[in-house]
């Protein structure tokens, strides 16, 4: 079965995630077929906190691909964070 999931990268108490696409059996960190985002969640200022290819996302769950918990609450995050600058542009005209 494939999967998305984070892959933990960093150094201690500095965590960094890759969202990749991976077969289950795989080990967390090991190999992935596709890495289609990141996580930062430590992010402050004008860092980037959630940055995906939102293309490849649905791309792969439309092939059966099973997101992970934390992974679908990123993809809401992220839609939420999508649609919600367009919307105060709109505003501010």
């Amino acid at each position: 079965m494939v999967v998305i999931r984070l892959s933990r990268t960093g150094v201690n108490k500095r965590p960094f995630y890759h969202m990749v696409v991976a077969d289950k059996r795989r080990p967390r960190d090991g190999r992935f077929i596709e890495r289609v985002g990141y996580y930062n969640p430590i992010a402050t200022g004008k860092d980037v906190r959630i940055h995906m290819d939102a293309e490849r996302v649905k791309y792969w769950l439309s092939q059966g691909a099973q997101a992970s918990d934390r992974v679908k609450h990123l993809i809401k995050m992220f839609e939420k964070e999508a649609q919600q600058p367009a919307s105060t542009e709109s505003e501010a005209k």
